[in-house]
This record gives C-alpha cells, structure tokens and sequence, in this order.
C-alpha cells in the first residue's frame, strides 16, 4: 500500500473500497447521434413531494408513481394527481397487479402491496438471507411471482454514487412468490442491480447493471435454466429502470444520464476513486442533466434512442409505454412526464 493509499483510507468517511476496472468507450454513433426528442416533453407535477422514481400504467390507463415522500400518486388522462396510499418510505419500482392493486418497491421498507384505499402490506423487508439494503425495481410474471432488486449490500439509494465509484458488485436479482413469502437468489455479484424486465414468453428476465452499464439475462427455462450471461454491454449512458417487454417485442430502457467522463476515467485508480467518494457532492463525478431513453430488441440492439438537450426532463428513470405514449419518471424532478412514443418497428417478440 502506498503512503498515499494509505492517507486516502485514513481520511475516508465513506467506506468505499473500490476495485481496479476498465470502462469502455460509449458509442454514440448510428442511432445513438444526439437529438431532441425529449426537449418538448409535458410534465404533470406532483401536488406535493418531488422525484417520481418509475412510472406504471393502470388497468384504465392512468399513470401511477410514488414520490420521495412517501406518497403513491394516480394521475388521470388530463395531468390530474389523486394520492391513493402513503408508504412511508421511498417508493421507488412501481407494478400494477392483476387485481389492480399496486407492487411498490420502497427503498426503505423492501417489497410492498398497495391499494388505492391507502392499504400498504409488506411483502418482503429481508430475501435469501439477508436484510434488504436498496429495493430498487421489480417485475411481476403472469402467475403472480415476482423478480426484483436489491441494489447494494452494502449503500442505500440515496448513497448509491459510492456504489458506483466502488464497484464491487454487491447487487442482488431475487425473486419472491407472494402467495408464501419465500425468496431465493437468482443472481449476485451485480454492479448495482437495477431495473428489471420480463421477455414476453417469460423465458428470461434481465436486470440492468448501473454500475457496469450493462444488462444481464436469467435464463428461467430450457436447458441453460438459471444461468446468466450479459445481453447487452457497453451502453451508452447509465441504465436505471426497465420495462419488460412490450407487445412490439421492444424492451425500453430509461438512462440517468450520458456517461460521466470523470467516473470512467477514474475506473482503474482505486485509492483517486476513495479521494472523490470524500469530496463534496458538487465537485464528484456529477451526471449531465439530459434526458435519455432507449429500446432493445429481442436480441438486446438498440433500435430506438430519444434524448433531450441539457435542461431537457432529467435524469430519466422511469419509462412505461402505453396507448401511443412514452411516460417517464426521474429520481429528482417534481413531476413525471410524457412524450408521442416513435413509429412501431417490425421487431420479433419473445427469443
């Protein structure tokens, strides 16, 4: 350990210890060229509160999200807000039900049931072992199981930028079945474990790496059952949810943010990376405030890509397809907001 190491560990107040990494260079060619999609996007502010995280679609096509105070908002066709239920927590993932009833991932509180008289059941605070750290996103399969993420082992959500800069891979996808509780594991190791989304057959789930700008498939069926592989690397901004798969065989992505320059240029110096982790908030790798989403086809290849310029609605988190539209979420701003979804691709659905 060098003297410098060492001074950077005795001064550390955060309990970072990163590992050595190589980022690669983000393409940004083709489909990803910048654009202006998402500069005019409407936005419907929350009544009180800020930081719609994700975005979900009710039965009767009414936007539902949750804010940094607790609150689980249902926004009708015209913008109007109705709070429905109070987690108490930091609802982040949100996934309507086959009842109609609500899935909430809350930061805080693990995996919650909701109903629109304000009934807040929770599902799981602790899964394969181990207390949930970061319940970040989920998705929930036609029989009712649910396969969701806990982001770090060892930062909450509102410190998830020392998971980054430490990148040990800590992330969890787990999956869980209502109807008894259980839980077991079905990937570990993940670089802050993200978004998640189903394939249409339910032959796969993935789960977005944040961390590692990456998405990884699960395999829940056939012959390679369980194992997991990377479906798509090397993404050109830092994934956060995910939907699972849209009728036109599209997965989209919402991305935080473009690449941060710094972050990357950091990856392979642990001891600069303890060093950035202990300065203020406003001089560490900071994200560009442009909004971004993409979608993937069966095969994981970019097909669509909608930015906005800076100032644009950001960062992106959220993004649900519905009815011709494009609604979007974000960790920070105080409304969710919306956007003409791009002309339907000839796309494959399922493997």
């Amino acid at each position: 350990m060098t003297l410098f190491e060492s001074l950077a560990r005795k001064l550390d107040r955060t309990g970072v210890d990163p590992v050595v990494w190589h980022a690669p260079p983000p393409p940004l060619t083709g489909v990803l060229a910048p654009n202006g999609v998402l500069d005019g996007a409407h936005r419907w502010t929350l009544p009180t509160g800020e930081g719609p995280e994700d975005v979900a679609v009710d039965h009767d096509g009414r936007v539902v999200t949750g804010g940094n105070d607790g609150r689980i908002w249902r926004f009708d066709s015209r913008g109007g807000a109705t709070e429905l239920a109070n987690t108490r927590g930091r609802p982040l993932g949100v996934e309507v039900l086959d009842d109609g009833r609500f899935l909430v991932c809350d930061a805080e509180r693990g995996v919650l049931r909701v109903d629109e008289k304000g009934r807040v059941d929770v599902l799981a605070d602790a899964a394969a072992g181990r207390p949930l750290v970061a319940c970040n996103n989920s998705a929930v399969g036609r029989d009712g199981i649910v396969y969701f993420t806990d982001s770090s082992a060892h930062f909450t959500i509102a410190d998830h930028r020392y998971d980054l800069l430490e990148h040990r891979g800590t992330g969890r996808l787990l999956r869980l079945d209502p109807r008894t509780g259980e839980t077991d594991l079905l990937a570990e190791g993940l670089q802050f474990a993200n978004g998640v989304g189903l394939a249409s057959d339910e032959s796969f789930v993935l789960v977005a790496e944040t961390g590692s700008y990456q998405i990884s498939r699960v395999d829940l069926t056939g012959p390679s059952q369980g194992a997991a592989s990377v479906w798509a690397a090397n993404l050109p901004g830092i994934p956060d949810n995910m939907t699972s798969q849209t009728r036109d065989g599209l997965f989209w992505v919402a991305l935080y943010s473009p690449r941060m320059r710094l972050l990357d240029l950091l990856a392979p110096y642990p001891t600069l990376r303890i060093v950035a982790a202990n300065l203020p908030e406003a001089v560490q790798p900071n994200p560009e405030h442009a909004g971004w989403v993409i979608a993937l086809d069966h095969r994981g290849e970019i097909v669509h890509s909608l930015r906005g310029g800076k100032g644009s609605y950001s960062p992106v988190t959220g993004v649900r397809e519905h009815d011709g539209w494009l609604y979007l979420g974000s960790l920070t701003a105080d409304a969710v907001a919306r956007v003409p979804a791009p002309p339907r691709p000839g796309v494959a659905r399922g493997e």
